[in-house]
């Protein structure tokens, strides 16, 4: 039975699936084709580190990390630029440390 996909795999996936004496089909996709099918690869990524079960993140993670390495190499953008950037939202913004929660907020809502 043949199932379509048509999404964004890693190199080696062809090569598993007719070891395992199936059949596929591929093609190369062009850099803007590439660009936005990281960019769907990512979401599908972090929904699947979402519902991991707790044994299952870190695979999860990695994996999510596998594709923002892709991204950053995609997109020219070295890893200590957006390290740089992470510190600088850190400081003026903080990090996720103290596990806060916001409830509501009144006039002059500013972005989140």
């Amino acid at each position: 039975m043949r199932r379509d996909y048509n999404k964004l795999v890693r190199d080696r996936i062809p090569e598993i699936i007719r070891s395992g004496g199936k059949q596929c089909g591929i093609e190369t996709m062009s850099e803007a084709e590439y660009r936005q099918a990281l960019l769907q690869k990512l979401v599908e990524e972090a929904q699947e580190a979402r519902q991991a079960a707790p044994d299952e993140l870190i695979t999860e993670l990695a994996d999510l990390q596998e594709v923002i390495a892709a991204l950053l190499a995609a997109w020219h953008i070295s890893p200590e630029k957006v390290q740089q950037i992470q510190e600088q939202r850190r400081a003026k913004r903080g990090g996720f440390e103290q596990r806060l929660k916001l409830l509501w907020t009144e006039d002059g809502d500013e972005d989140v």
